[in-house]
Parts: structure tokens; C-alpha cells; sequence
């Protein structure tokens, strides 16, 4: 009996020893500091956006044509008839959710690049506004954190304006991403959900519009800053229609974020490239941007840059039922003299040279 106790007593002692090497072990392992987790943090956040846009209408599609075959297929047919009798409500204002818009989540995002606004005038609330938001970039990043979510201050900084910023229309047909793009305040890039922002829901609107569009991201790429605006009218037809003035915007550091394969013009991938767009309204880009596991690897991540959008002088617009092509072709000048001015006037605040041109194609 005395020997069964013993052996008890020494495996108790080596069972405490081993316990105790490994707590100083776990003790001695370094713990995350508060900037790691910051960044883990940030890294979370873009990565959560990234997969939102890129992956969320796709296969919430999937997931619902998959459910259709199990028993659970009541589903997916209750959430096609909620589709039809809400088919509308994208062009008509939407369903904003200022509860999303706060999310911390975004504040995360918004320090990963991190993306400032910078208000050169103020913006009065008795008034609407179409603002034009250049570049595009790849992911139009700088417009997404200014004008959807409530960051980086846009609703302190313009008190009484309501910002909305346009997407393809094409968006709002996928399930479960059109909620999600309502719910932070997109909308159609259509005439119809335009104006019925600058018509049907008071004053103090303001509707940022990527005018470049789908082509303008074909020309994307670091050092080059090249805008898609010469042709593109009807922004400012729509602003004369609704008395809605004109805002230039200009997000510095848009174009930084991703690396893009830029094809030659009359090349046979860039004829690809447009052909594609024309039939599916955007352009299918060779990009890539920094890896999940480390900033020197490659990825679908967008690199952390630093983005400084900066908001123009409104240029007034009386409202003409029946604008005439001269009037649309003279504000059209007026707004292009705005953007550039603005251009100059920043570039050099904000990572450009003073030799650095704006291209406007």
C-alpha cells in the first residue's frame, strides 16, 4: 500500500511540474500588441468588403437554386416573391439603414488605407446635388467610405445633406447583396432612381456618380491619372432637369490601391475588354493587390494607401425643363474647369507633383 501511494505522490509531483512548464511557456509567448490587433482588425474589415462585393450576390444565388432541390425550397420561393413586390424600390430611393452606416466595422476600413475627406466649400441644405466622383479606380474605395458610410465624417462635415452613391443596375437584380447595397444607401445608376432623389425626396440630396464608369477603370493604374468625361453628358442634363448643382470630387491615392495588366488600345485583349463591357456594363480588369498573409504577397486585397478625397466648390445650376445641347455642353465646361481647378489645387497636398496632369478623355 505504501508503495502505490508513493508512485501516486510522484506522478501528482511530475503531473504539477509539467502544468507548470507549461503555463511559463504560454507566459513567456509574446501576446499580440495593441497595433497587431488594429491591424488584424483593418485587415478583417477590407477583406469582409472585398468578399461582399466580389462573392455575396453570386452566391446568395447559388445558395438559393441550391435550396429550391432540398426541403427547405419554401425559401427561396418566398424570398423571389418578396423580390417582385420589391422590384422597384432600388429606383425608388432605396432603404437606407443608418444603423449599417455607423458600423464600427467601417472605421476599421477606413484606418487600413486610411481614407480622409477634405471639404473645400459647404453645401447648403436647401438645395440638391449631383456630385461627380473621379477616378473610379478598380473598387471605387474613396467613394464607398466617404458617401456610404459614416467614417469619416461626411454628415458632420455637410450637416443636413443625405449622401447617396450610384452602382450598375445590373447589382440590385442579385438576391441578398440589393439588400445589402440599399441598406447603406446605393442606388441604380439610372435616370429614374436619380431623379426621383432629386425630385420626389426634398432638398439636402446629395447622388455621387463614378461618371467615368466601367471604361475609365481600363485605365487604372499608379502615376497615371486618366478621366473618362469628355462625352459623358448626361449627368449634367439631369442636374439641369432638377436644378441640382454640380460638386466635383477627387479621391487622391484611388488609383495606388491595386496593380493593373493595362492592354494596349487596338490591342485584341482590349477589344475584348470592351466588347465585354458593352454587353455586361463593366470590364472585366486584370488586377491584383496585396495578399492575405502578408502585404509583400499577391492577392485580391487592396493595398493599404492612403486615399484623401477632396470636395469641391458646387457650381450652380438653374433648372430647364428642356435643356437645350448648348446649355448641357456650357455646364458641362463649367464643371470640367471646377474638377480641374480642384485638381491643381490639391494634387500637390496630396502625393502628386506639380508636373502631374489630369487626362480627360
Amino acid at each position: 500500500m505504501k508503495t502505490i501511494i508513493a508512485a501516486c505522490s510522484q506522478n501528482l509531483s511530475g503531473s504539477r511540474a509539467s502544468i507548470q512548464t507549461a503555463l511559463r511557456t504560454l507566459l513567456a509567448v509574446p501576446w499580440p500588441s495593441q497595433r497587431d490587433v488594429r491591424s488584424a482588425l483593418q485587415l478583417l474589415a477590407v477583406l469582409q468588403w472585398v468578399l461582399s462585393f466580389l462573392l455575396l450576390g453570386t452566391a446568395s444565388l447559388l445558395l438559393l437554386i441550391y435550396l429550391l432541390f432540398t426541403s427547405l425550397w419554401l425559401v427561396p420561393v418566398l424570398y423571389l416573391a418578396w423580390i417582385i413586390f420589391d422590384w422597384d424600390t432600388p429606383e425608388k430611393g432605396g432603404r437606407r439603414l443608418p444603423c449599417l452606416r455607423r458600423w464600427t466595422v467601417w472605421k476599421h476600413f477606413r484606418d487600413y488605407f486610411p481614407v480622409k475627406l477634405v471639404k473645400t466649400h459647404d453645401l447648403s441644405p436647401s438645395h440638391n446635388y449631383i456630385i461627380g466622383s473621379h477616378p473610379l479606380g478598380i473598387l471605387c474605395v474613396g467613394a464607398f467610405c466617404n458617401f456610404i458610410t459614416g467614417s469619416t465624417g461626411f454628415e458632420e462635415q455637410f450637416p443636413g445633406i443625405r449622401s447617396f452613391l450610384t452602382t450598375l443596375a445590373g447589382n440590385f437584380r442579385l438576391p441578398v447583396f440589393r439588400e445589402y447595397l440599399m441598406s447603406g444607401g446605393l442606388c441604380p445608376v439610372t435616370r429614374r432612381a436619380i431623379g426621383y432623389l432629386l425630385s420626389q425626396k426634398g432638398t439636402g440630396n446629395a447622388v455621387a456618380i463614378v461618371i467615368g464608369g466601367a471604361a475609365e477603370s481600363l485605365s487604372c493604374r499608379p502615376g497615371v491619372t486618366t478621366l473618362i468625361l469628355k462625352n459623358r453628358k448626361g449627368f449634367v442634363r439631369m442636374a439641369l432637369r432638377h436644378g441640382a448643382f454640380l460638386v466635383p470630387s477627387f479621391s487622391f491615392g484611388e488609383n495606388d490601391l491595386f496593380r493593373q495588366v493595362v492592354f494596349e488600345e487596338g490591342s485584341w485583349m482590349r477589344s475584348i475588354q470592351r466588347r465585354f463591357q458593352k454587353m455586361m456594363g463593366f470590364a472585366p480588369c486584370l488586377f491584383y493587390g496585396r495578399g492575405l498573409t502578408s502585404g509583400r504577397s499577391r492577392g485580391f486585397l487592396p493595398y493599404s494607401r492612403p486615399i484623401t478625397t477632396v470636395v469641391g466648390e458646387p457650381v450652380a445650376v438653374p433648372k430647364v425643363e428642356n435643356p437645350s445641347q448648348e446649355l448641357v455642353d456650357r455646364y458641362h465646361e463649367l464643371y470640367i474647369r471646377a474638377l480641374l481647378k480642384l485638381f491643381n489645387e490639391n494634387k500637390t497636398k496630396y502625393g502628386l507633383s506639380e508636373s502631374d496632369e489630369l487626362h480627360i478623355l
